[in-house]
C-alpha cells in the first residue's frame, strides 16, 4: 500500500491527460452513518455521477442510499467492510470499506477507467487529505485506493416566516446567509430545500413554504449562532422561528409530521411535542409559529423533488 499526499498527487498526476480531478469530496458523519457528497469530476460531469449512483449500490451493501443532484453524488454509508460484486461492464466500482476515526477514510475499487475514478481522480479533489493507493487500475486492471478525508458534522438549518405581504422571501433569504455563512468559513453550504407548506394555510404569505439548508462543519456551535444572528438582523416578520437538525438518517416520524405540514393545518404543541421526541433544537427568532414550517423543512432537506409538491 503507497500513500500519496495530495501535493505529490497533483505533480505526479496533474498534467496526464485522461485524469479527471474531482472537484470536492466532503464527508460527514453523526456517529451512526456516514454522509458522502462528491462533486464528480470538474463538477461537471454529470454522466459520471450518474453512473456511480446507479452502479455503486448495487455492489455495495454498505449504501444506504444514493442520489444525485447535478454533478454531485450524495452516499449515505453505514461503516464497515465488505465484500465488492464487481462485473466488468455491468458493475465496475463501488465502495469497499468505510472508518470513522481522527479522519473519515473511504476504500473505492473499482475495473478500468472506474479504478481510474476511484483513485486518481477523487485523490486530487478539495477536502481529500491524502490518498493510500493499493491498486492502481487503468486498462483492464482493478484499481483500489483509501481516500483519507476531513472528519465533518452535518447540520440541518430549518426556517419559516421571514417575509410579509409587502417584500420579502424566505427561500432568497435563508440562501444569502447561508452563502454568507460558509464564505466567512464556518462551514461548506451544501443542500437548500424548498418545502411546500399547506396552501390553504389562512395565515399564509402568497407562496406558504419553508426553507432548509445543509452544513458540513467543524464550528457546529459557531455557525447556528452566526446563521440566528443574520437571521435575526434581517428578517421582516414577527412569527420568524429556526430549527436545527443534526442527524443523517430522517426517522419515519418527522416525515409523517413533515408531511402532515403539508397537508393540514398543525397545532404549535406538535411541532414542540415532535422536537422534543427527536432533539431538534429550535430557536424562536421574532416569534414562535414559524417552529412547525420550520422543522417541516427539516422532513424533506434530502429529497427536494419531493418537497416541492403541493400535498393540498
Amino acid at each position: 500500500m503507497t500513500y500519496i499526499s495530495k501535493e505529490d498527487l497533483l505533480k505526479q498526476y496533474g498534467n496526464v491527460a485522461w485524469i479527471s480531478p474531482y472537484a470536492r469530496v466532503v464527508a460527514m458523519t453523526d456517529g451512526d452513518l456516514i454522509e458522502l457528497h462528491e462533486f464528480h469530476a470538474r463538477n461537471r460531469c454529470y454522466g459520471g455521477a450518474a453512473w456511480e449512483v446507479y452502479h455503486y449500490p448495487r455492489v455495495s451493501d454498505l449504501i444506504v442510499k444514493a442520489r444525485r443532484e447535478g454533478a454531485r453524488n450524495i452516499f449515505v454509508l453505514k461503516p464497515g467492510k465488505t465484500e465488492l460484486k464487481l462485473v466488468p461492464g455491468i458493475a465496475g466500482a463501488g465502495i469497499e470499506e468505510a472508518v470513522v476515526g481522527e479522519r473519515i477514510e473511504i476504500t473505492y475499487a473499482g475495473l478500468a477507467g472506474g479504478g481510474i475514478a476511484a483513485t486518481v481522480c477523487r485523490g486530487m479533489a478539495e477536502d481529500v487529505e491524502g490518498i493510500e493507493i493499493v491498486e492502481l487500475g487503468g486498462g483492464g486492471k482493478l484499481g483500489k485506493a483509501k481516500l483519507k478525508l476531513k472528519k465533518y458534522e452535518k447540520i440541518v438549518i430549518g426556517v419559516d416566516d421571514t417575509d410579509n405581504k409587502e417584500k420579502g422571501a424566505t427561500w432568497s433569504l435563508v440562501n444569502e446567509i447561508a452563502t454568507k455563512i460558509e464564505s466567512e468559513g464556518y462551514g461548506y453550504y451544501l443542500l437548500h430545500t424548498i418545502t411546500q407548506l399547506y396552501t390553504k394555510n389562512p395565515k399564509k404569505t402568497t407562496n406558504c413554504v419553508s426553507i432548509s439548508a445543509t452544513f458540513a462543519t467543524q464550528r457546529a456551535s459557531e455557525l447556528i449562532q452566526a446563521f440566528k444572528k443574520e437571521l435575526k438582523e434581517k428578517t421582516l416578520s414577527d412569527n420568524t422561528s429556526m430549527a436545527v437538525y443534526r442527524k443523517i438518517a430522517i426517522p419515519e416520524k418527522l416525515r409523517k409530521y413533515g408531511e402532515r405540514v403539508k397537508s393540514e393545518l398543525v397545532d404549535l404543541k406538535d411541532a414542540y411535542k415532535i422536537a422534543d421526541e427527536l432533539d431538534i433544537e429550535t430557536y424562536v427568532i421574532s416569534g414562535e409559529n414559524g417552529l412547525i414550517g420550520a422543522i417541516a423543512a427539516l422532513a424533506f432537506c434530502d429529497s427536494p423533488e419531493e418537497a416541492v409538491k403541493v400535498y393540498a
